[in-house]
């Protein structure tokens, strides 16, 4: 089930935006200030003057940062299936999973 769409307004670098979504408008406006932050950060380091550049070095950047914490969850879960399968070897055969390996079929 979908959630109603309602429309939240944030600022981003003085200006006021309606943005409609289905996300908690808690979670709206946060994501709006971190991508206020990161273009003032930007614009305040001098490299770069123009708006539209500082907007898009803080797109690359907050996209980096996901694709990084992707990867760490990737991880992560990999190395949690591995530890879980390594546990389950070692149960007695009756707490095992059910459906690993056709045991448990009756």
């Amino acid at each position: 089930m979908s959630r109603q769409k309602t429309s939240v307004k944030v600022e981003i670098l003085g200006e006021s935006y309606a943005i409609r979504t289905e996300a908690a408008p808690e979670h709206t406006k946060a994501v709006a200030e971190h991508l206020d932050r990161s273009i003032r950060q930007i614009l305040a380091s001098g490299s770069v003057i123009e708006v539209n550049r500082a907007a898009i070095l803080a797109a690359l950047q907050i996209t980096s940062e996901l694709f990084v914490a992707r990867e760490a969850t990737d991880a992560l879960t990999k190395s949690m299936q591995a530890l879980s399968a390594d546990v389950r070897r070692l149960l007695p055969p009756a707490k095992r999973d059910p459906g690993e390996s056709g045991a448990g079929a009756n």
